[in-house]
């Protein structure tokens, strides 16, 4: 490389350095969120491109500069917003690395080093979560992407079954496939399913805190007649209920139905004893999703699908073209795995934040993030006109506060106060606020500081009701 050319990337790298580290030691002082909007970000990034060149370093100051006020505190132990983790340091770490070797992580003859490592990633993923030991794991984009590859696999399967040739015939004039989803299944899965050509699942009842119920799935099953894909999740949005999933998985494959969990954060209970119970034959489905950027806490973006059929999976998305260097046997490349031919290597920060966890680690880490989101629950349950409604058996709390308006406007007043951040949505016809506890680094403090923001955040919206009622 030429001098000039390695001065450039540390000038560059050095003055990064200087202002992610100013940023991680703000997030858990500053308003958590932005403080500009995308309209005043536009103006500040925008303008004519300039004719000449600048300098690396020079770029990376303005760019730091102009974001700023721009950013949402994601990594904040007080974020409680949708169900984002943080970053744990040597995942971070390790995604900066990677960038920096700029891998193309497709082939394993090609990039070996993080093949290798995002090799040994799914086998440490598949033991901590109990799945089975000869799946292939692939890393995708996201929780989104990984429903689509577990769910692709489960059309490749149930069409071979079926005696369709999906790769020489397509879709068209295929046997037609019946997808079951619960009622209460994420968007993402629904996504999923349109990319793939399925439209919308048929709906299965479910109970209140989003569970599918084994009868009505078994009376859904009965009324089919041909290929079956059924979608469970483990971890509702709102609840973070699980699915009962041996009951369900038995009555799936009974039928020959092909079955995927979405589990994008909840998956993670898996690996503790704790939800032995909630997860109890979560084993015997034959497609998981899940997000390491979530519960698992390495850097966007790196969703999880796991399939246990190695052959069906690489049926879908192998390849041989002749300019490709492969190997004639062993193990699938990586792109053999997932839709992209080109890509980062995802894996390798989910390698270095096992690697930093460990397998107790990594149960800890799971469990004191259920015991941030109970000890949340107990201390807002507390505050006046405050309700819980969901049972907390995981990560997700959700509230109100007496009449849909009174909770839209504690809501707006605890995003507008800044000190934390929870989001809110609708669940079962009713305006809730929404906690998710995703983060590693959030601690007791976080928990106190955010339970006095929500009675802030209350006090204030009462107030200015009384001012109102008595003007």
């Amino acid at each position: 490389m030429p001098p000039a050319a390695e001065d450039s990337y540390r000038d560059a790298l050095t003055r990064a350095e200087g202002h992610v580290l100013d940023w991680l030691g703000s997030v858990n002082s500053r308003h958590v969120g932005p403080t500009a909007t995308v309209e005043q970000l536009t103006d500040a990034f925008g303008g004519p491109l300039q004719d000449d060149p600048i300098d690396p370093g020079a770029v990376i100051d303005e760019l730091a500069r102009t974001a700023e006020p721009g950013l949402m505190a994601m990594p904040s132990g007080k974020f409680f917003g949708w169900v984002i983790g943080g970053t744990l340091p040597a995942a971070l770490g390790a995604d900066w690395m990677v960038s920096a070797w700029d891998q193309n992580a497709a082939m394993r003859l090609a990039t070996p080093a993080t093949a290798a490592a995002e090799e040994v990633a799914g086998q440490w993923l598949l033991k901590l979560l109990h799945l089975p030991a000869s799946s292939a794991v692939g890393f995708t984009t996201g929780g989104t992407t990984a429903n689509f590859v577990g769910l692709a696999a489960g059309r490749q399967f149930v069409l071979d079954q079926a005696g369709w040739d999906l790769e020489g015939e397509g879709m068209s004039g295929a046997p037609k496939i019946t997808v079951l989803v619960g009622e209460e299944r994420h968007t993402s899965v629904d996504m999923a399913l349109r990319y793939l050509g399925f439209g919308h699942g048929r709906n299965v009842a479910a109970d209140d805190q989003g569970r599918i119920l084994p009868d009505a799935l078994a009376e859904a099953l009965s009324e089919i007649d041909g290929p079956v894909i059924v979608a469970l999740q483990a971890g509702n949005l709102h609840s973070g209920a699980f699915d009962p999933m041996r009951e369900c998985i038995d009555l799936a494959h009974a039928s020959g139905a092909w079955v995927h969990v979405d589990g994008a954060f909840g998956l993670w209970a898996a690996v503790s004893d704790e939800w032995k119970a909630a997860t109890d034959g979560l084993e015997l489905a034959d497609s998981w999703a899940t997000d390491a950027h979530k519960t698992l806490n390495v850097p966007y973006d790196c969703g999880v699908a796991i399939v246990s059929r190695p052959d069906v999976l690489e049926k879908v998305f192998g390849a041989r073209p002749a300019y490709l260097i492969q190997a004639d046997d062993g193990p699938s490349d990586p792109f053999a795995r997932v839709p992209e031919f080109s890509r980062r290597a995802r894996g390798v920060p989910v390698w270095a934040a096992l690697r930093q966890l460990g397998r107790r680690g990594t149960i800890e880490l799971v469990e004191r993030l259920a015991a941030h989101a109970r000890a949340l629950a107990d201390g807002i349950a507390a505050l006046p006109g405050a309700e819980v409604l969901n049972d907390v058996v995981f990560t997700q709390v959700s509230l109100a506060f007496g009449s849909d308006a009174r909770t839209r406007a504690v809501t707006q007043r605890l995003m507008a106060d800044g000190v934390v951040w929870m989001s809110g949505s609708k669940w079962q016809g009713r305006d809730i606020l929404r906690i998710s506890v995703s983060n590693w680094s959030t601690d007791e403090a976080d928990v106190a500081e955010a339970i006095v923001a929500v009675a802030a955040a209350i006090g204030a919206v009462d107030e200015m009701a009384d001012g109102m009622t008595n003007a």
